[in-house]
């Protein structure tokens, strides 16, 4: 119950039916904030409890100050918490793990569970193995059963074991577009209490439901696992930027080009730890899925949140998706009476502003290693002429490659060039150079949930069809919607036969190629690069190219719009300037141009209005946990704790609570730390966390090889998230990744100092000597460190490796707070200094002191940080709020919760 300190209890009458609701007008100055801070607002009204959310609070939230700079801390109770099976399948096995541990401290098994609803898609497990056939569906699927078996049977004993937790099967969609066509509420019912829909997920592109002014982001694991125990998210009252929108988007353009333009926009500004907010009039000309796929990106430019007020398009979605008649009139009607609906003409307070006039947006595409560094279509083919001098080894000031004497380099206009010829399995040949295509795929959350976007895309494949065009042979081809209902629609409008004529046959309803699952290339295109050191290049419609992720024969990944990834398709190459050239020729060997095929505006709204309805919604929803016969089949334990198997290669249970007693021990200070790993700037987590295939030759590889797992079965990091021993090997071991302190190498490698002249070693194998030394680790950074995805495993890896402690020049968001919630300390080098200024090399030894003021209840700013070669600096705490102070104190925030949890 609400202390309800401002008399904010109420009732709102809908129809028939009434409910409590928290009143913001009762709060002075509510009225003047920005949207989102509105809903941040409802949320301490309604769980003012008088200790962790008090009537200060309150206050403090009404009356922010626009422009400070965040230092409020508050205590933000997300409605409900999302999951996808990467990163929920941990989550679910620390929840089973921490039974046990409840237990043996004497407490009651049972309470382990949910608080707040948690809902968990399977949509993070399809590889797209086969492709550019009629079954490869059926393929794919019956091989995801196949390799998960073990946790797909571990997550289907979750749904029966623990309360309020819903499981979405396999091969249903991706977890942002069914939050969005059926999860999210927008205003949330329970106990007979009306208020907004919010929510965590452990996937950073939560932020999709911010489309549907659902406010919400993506945490760790961690996070995830404390919210849905019923612990706030501790966090400072963030700035607010305002994103003004006006006009309209010019015919040709579409929601990826928006999409693109916002990112490169935001990521200049600077947005990291910022709320982002959009307004004007420009808003009510954007359409729902728009909207979303803005959302969805939030990410890529290092917002919090990028969110859009709820107005008459927020309502016209959610008929279209099925929801009821009640739940639409009560979000009007919660919406409106809290000032909470869009006024297109109202100029909120915000932190900072920018604009963008719609109708500047020009097609464009981004990479090749970065979602922010976007490239307008027209000048790709010559910033990709630049771009491959970075990839290829040996070129020569002319630009040619180096061969040998007897090798008569080609040369292409000044452009690096070493056609290799290749012969298909059907006995064709063709050549494959630098810059072929060799991944063209219409996947991801971002694009696949836009119907206007994969309209266009099916219209240009029909188009391509009937002109006599096809894609490059070399070229693996893929379509992976979010949800059943694209297929649907598809089908209906009669294009599914021209989709798959162009090679983009359904293969899986999930996150594949986006997130590493792309499958093999073709054994002949895959052995033509890795010979000859092929840039071969991916094109795909999704939100992350950073290096190493799409496929690890694919060095140069650009995202495009589903429409363009068709025509790349068809050009093969990014070297085609596909805005001037040629894609191909038609069957009367007329060229054929990228306007020949590219749909008007009236062709795809035309299919989106005749083909997409509500009952396509209803009927792919009518039944979603259920799962398909091979779901329902799995057999499972039974009981309240977990029944685990020794001999599992997916499922173990892990160390995280082992010794642990219900008090914690004292805060230390760090004596005699070596560097594990010394990096530079914008790693990623994905350099960082486990993730794609796992190569035999590995720590990981070799682990599955001892216990018997045979190659071809290896599946992806990300399948075996529920291993801990399979997660740490694979932990910094990225084949992109640059340990400075073993030049020359590529991949998961260090020196081990534990040995004589420090050897290079792996990450992994130097990791238990300094482990079994008694040595701690420390790890050095430069900026943004740990951006991307909020991967859990990126920090539990760093912290089960033996890391204490990393120093960096920044930080993004999640990772760093993960950090905290794993015990790990993350510090920051001071301004304008770094690991180069002053001088270090990663073969020091480390002390840091003044770690143990946090044993007073203080956070000290500051901790001294000293080598046994002379440097010293002060190295400022990146521990933000009083919260992460209690989660470092306890070791973690698993530890803390559980502690808290008995007490209680």
């Amino acid at each position: 119950m609400s202390a309800n300190s401002f008399d904010a209890r109420s009732t709102l009458q809908v129809g028939d039916e009434s409910y409590e609701i928290f009143r913001l007008d009762k709060v002075e100055g509510s009225a003047r904030l920005p949207y989102s801070l509105k809903v941040l607002l409802e949320n301490l009204l309604r769980t003012e409890d008088g200790a962790n959310i008090t009537a200060d609070h309150i206050r403090a939230l009404g009356g922010w100050d626009s422009q400070a700079q965040p230092s409020q801390e508050i205590q933000f109770t997300p409605a409900r918490v999302i999951m996808q099976d990467f990163t929920g399948v941990p989550c679910v096995v620390d929840l089973a793990t921490m039974r046990e541990a409840v237990k043996e401290l004497g407490g009651d098994p049972n309470k382990i569970n949910p608080l707040s609803p948690a809902e968990m898609v399977i949509d993070h497990s399809v590889i797209a193995d086969k492709f550019g056939t009629n079954d490869a569906f059926k393929q794919n699927v019956d091989l995801e059963y196949g390799r998960n078996k073990e946790r797909y049977q571990f997550l289907r004993w979750g749904q029966t074991a623990f309360d309020d937790f819903k499981v979405v099967p396999p091969g249903t969609g991706i977890v942002h577009q069914v939050n969005i066509e059926h999860l999210a509420r927008v205003v949330m019912v329970r106990d007979g209490k009306a208020y907004p829909d919010t929510l965590v997920g452990t996937d950073s592109h939560t932020t999709m439901v911010n489309g549907l002014g659902v406010l919400g982001w993506g945490v760790g694991g961690i996070e995830a696992e404390a919210a849905m125990l019923g612990q706030p998210v501790s966090m400072l009252i963030p700035r607010v930027v305002g994103f003004k929108l006006t006009g309209e988007l010019t015919p040709g353009t579409t929601a990826t080009d928006l999409v693109l333009t916002i990112t490169e926009m935001l990521r200049k500004h600077g947005v990291v730890g910022k709320f982002v907010e959009f307004y004007g009039e420009g808003v009510a000309a954007t359409s729902l899925a728009n909207r979303a796929t803005i959302g969805n990106m939030s990410p890529e430019f290092g917002s919090t949140a990028a969110i859009f007020p709820i107005d008459d398009e927020t309502l016209n979605y959610m008929r279209l998706t099925g929801r009821s008649d009640q739940q639409v009139a009560l979000v009007e009607a919660y919406a409106k009476e809290q000032g909470l609906w869009l006024d297109p003409k109202a100029e909120p307070d915000f932190s900072e502003k920018l604009e963008l006039d719609l109708s500047t947006v020009v097609p464009s595409i981004a990479g090749p290693k970065r979602p922010q560094d976007r490239i307008v279509l027209a000048n790709a083919a010559e910033q990709f002429k630049q771009d491959v001098r970075n990839y290829v080894d040996s070129v020569d000031e002319a630009g040619q490659e180096s061969f040998p004497a007897s090798d008569a380099p080609a040369v292409s206009n000044g452009v690096p060039s070493n056609p290799v010829p290749v012969t298909a399995p059907d006995g064709t040949t063709y050549e494959l150079d630098h810059g072929a295509v060799t991944v063209a795929a219409i996947t991801s959350c971002t694009n696949t949930s836009n119907p206007y976007v994969m309209v266009a895309a099916a219209l240009v494949a029909k188009k391509a069809v009937e002109k006599g065009l096809t894609r490059k042979p070399w070229v693996k081809t893929t379509l992976a919607p979010g949800s059943k209902v694209v297929t649907d629609y598809f089908e209906k409008a009669g294009l599914t036969p021209y989709l798959d004529k162009v090679g983009f046959n359904l293969v899986g309803y999930g996150c594949t190629t986006c997130i590493g699952n792309s499958g093999p290339l073709p054994e002949e295109v895959s052995k033509a690069v890795n010979d000859h050191d092929l840039a071969v290049t991916s094109v795909l419609s999704g939100n992350r190219n950073f290096e190493g992720r799409i496929n690890p024969d694919v060095k140069m990944n650009y995202l495009a719009s589903p429409p363009l990834v068709v025509a790349y398709a068809i050009a093969g190459s990014m070297k085609v300037d596909i805005t001037k050239e040629a894609l191909g020729v038609d069957t009367d060997g007329n060229p054929v141009y990228l306007k020949d095929i590219w749909p008007s505006e009236a062709e795809v709204n035309d299919v989106v209005a005749n083909a997409i309805g509500e009952d396509m919604f209803s009927k792919s929803y009518a039944d979603v946990f259920a799962g398909d016969a091979q779901w329902q089949a799995l057999s499972i334990p039974t009981g309240n704790t977990f029944e685990w198997d020794s001999e599992s290669t997916y499922v173990r249970k892990p160390p995280y609570f082992e010794g642990m007693r219900m008090e914690p021990a004292p805060v230390e200070d760090i004596a005699g730390a070596r560097v594990l790993a010394k990096l530079g700037d914008s790693v990623t987590t994905d350099h960082i966390s486990p993730a794609g295939a796992i190569k035999a030759d590995t720590p990981a590889g070799k682990y599955l090889t001892e216990h018997g797992v045979e190659r071809r079965d290896f599946n992806s990091y990300g399948s075996r998230r529920g291993n801990h021993e399979v997660m740490i090997r694979g932990t910094f071991a990225n084949i992109r990744l640059r340990n400075q302190i073993a030049p020359g190498t590529e991949g998961g490698y260090t020196r081990d100092f534990t040995q004589d002249g420090g050897p290079v070693s792996f990450i992994y194998d130097a990791s238990q000597n300094y482990q079994a030394a008694g040595i701690p680790l420390v790890v050095l950074a430069g900026k943004e460190y740990g951006s991307g995805s909020s991967r859990d495993w990126a920090a539990k890896g760093t912290a089960l490796l033996g890391v204490k402690a990393v120093v960096a020049e920044s930080y993004e968001r999640i990772h760093r707070s993960n950090l905290i919630g794993m015990g790990v300390l993350p510090l920051q080098f001071p301004e304008g200094q770094s690991a180069a200024s002053l001088g270090l090399t990663g073969e020091e030894t480390f002390s840091i002191s003044g770690v143990t003021e946090l044993n007073d209840g203080t956070t000290p700013r500051t901790v001294k940080v000293t080598t046994d070669t002379g440097v010293e600096f002060d190295a400022v705490v990146r521990i933000d709020t009083p919260g992460e102070a209690d989660y470092y104190r306890n070791g973690g925030i698993m530890q803390y919760v559980l502690r808290n949890l008995i007490r209680n």
